[in-house]
């Protein structure tokens, strides 16, 4: 039988639009467009490198919370308001990924207001980090 677990955070936004954070469907783990903002704060920094690495502490712990974890992601899409701040995001993308190495979409549209300056939402495959992986290069 197909197991659903359903995380909140308890983010305003998740009620308003009646959404999940986390929806796992068995060892499918989908991940909502996640921003930087503190969850018991609720600040969201200004410098775009905070913002970064709140985004990640938050998908973090919410993928803890159904034992899973970063080396489970198999795709994010990355949404950066400003190109300018590409160079920036990705540095630390590159750094949380290093070794995931997941499949990634990156791209600059307008986010729902002008104080968040990136986003993230991720896939997940429950012990994808735990598994035997070969990697092959292409020339394209």
């Amino acid at each position: 039988m197909t197991q659903i677990i359903k995380v909140k955070t308890g983010s305003i936004f998740e009620e308003q639009a009646s959404y999940s954070r986390i929806v796992a469907v068995d060892n499918w783990i989908y991940v909502s467009n996640t921003a930087g903002r503190n969850p018991v704060t609720k600040d969201i920094p200004a410098d775009v490198s905070e913002q970064t690495l709140q985004v990640f502490a938050n998908i973090e712990a919410a993928l803890a919370a159904i034992d899973a974890s970063l080396q489970d992601v198999v795709c994010s899409r990355v949404f950066i308001q400003d190109p300018a701040d590409v160079p920036t995001v990705m540095a630390i993308i590159g750094e949380k990924f290093r070794g995931v190495n997941p499949a990634s979409t990156v791209t600059c549209p307008p986010l729902g207001s002008t104080v968040y300056k990136v986003e993230l939402e991720v896939t997940a495959y429950r012990g994808a980090g735990n598994a035997q992986v070969q990697e092959i290069t292409v020339a394209l």
